[in-house]
């Protein structure tokens, strides 16, 4: 009725709903209640939890901020208010087979055994592959990453999964890095074990190394990397579109995670910053 009073007149609404004027005009009047009070009060550090979180964190998780300030509350009652203010958090997205394996056209050992350690440039890459949902569809990522300084050295974009995507990423890295003997280790899917890769890898001197078939501890630091991209930008974007995916991606991997984001494993550095600190000591 509050709503629609410069609609209609009130003492009509009220014949019509069967309530007293009086009665309309004292709840109208009524301050909040403790309980509204409180809500609202919840409902304002929720959201200022949520937005720090850029919108992750579900009740949970915000339970545990709003006990940070001494604010002890209940799960139902901040999913209820996160509800009253349209508060959502996120959830893992089911995963997609990106892997498959392919005829062993082109044998590889493993030579790796899981020790992802390198004491210089170009010892030992690794590679993989993640999809990218987008409103046209799934865009696949394959990247290259030098494991002495966590720096993706290699990376290529495409609609399909064709040996083609990890042969742009692995021309990338050899471009940019012109390695000597650099084990390259990846899993058993169909695009690493194609006669066309193993040829570029001979090619340019590069050892192909394969981990265990269906182990993803054997591609770790790989799927360490895809696990951060998910984290911190794919799971808080919605592409409409393949282009708009591919910049944003672009944008993360050269103009945040390569130059800015730090590791804990290279000194709290970022890659290009581990990779120049090393030459200018050199």
């Amino acid at each position: 009725m509050r709503d629609h009073q410069a609609d209609f007149p009130v003492a009509t609404m009220c014949r019509v709903l069967r309530v007293s004027p009086s009665g309309f005009y004292a709840w109208r009047d009524r301050p909040p209640s403790r309980r509204a009070q409180r809500d609202a009060e919840i409902l304002t550090h929720l959201r200022a939890f949520h937005a720090r979180s850029d919108g992750t964190y579900g009740a949970p998780r915000l339970i545990g901020d709003l006990r940070d300030i001494a604010i002890h509350v209940g799960q139902k009652r901040v999913a209820r208010v996160m509800r009253l203010g349209g508060l959502v958090g996120v959830s893992r997205r089911r995963g997609v087979r990106t892997t498959r394996r392919g005829p062993e056209a082109y044998p590889a050992t493993d030579l790796v055994q899981r020790q992802f350690t390198a004491t210089a440039p170009n010892q030992l890459w690794v590679a993989d592959i993640t999809y990218v949902p987008t409103w046209a569809g799934f865009l696949y990522l394959a990247v290259v990453l030098d494991a002495w300084s966590r720096r993706v050295v290699g990376w290529a974009m495409a609609s399909h999964l064709k040996t083609d995507l990890v042969l742009s990423a692995l021309n990338m890295a050899i471009t940019q890095r012109r390695p000597r003997d650099v084990v390259h280790h990846s899993d058993h899917g169909s695009q690493y074990t194609a006669l066309a890769f193993g040829a570029r890898c001979q090619q340019m001197g590069v050892r192909p190394s394969r981990g265990t078939v269906g182990d993803a501890y054997d591609n770790a630091m790989a799927e360490s990397f895809f696990a951060t991209l998910e984290c911190e930008r794919i799971d808080r974007r919605t592409y409409r579109t393949h282009t708009a995916a591919r910049l944003d991606l672009f944008q993360y991997i050269e103009g945040w995670y390569n130059p800015h984001r730090r590791h804990s494993s290279i000194g709290n550095q970022s890659p290009i910053s581990f990779e120049r600190t090393i030459a200018q000591a050199a």
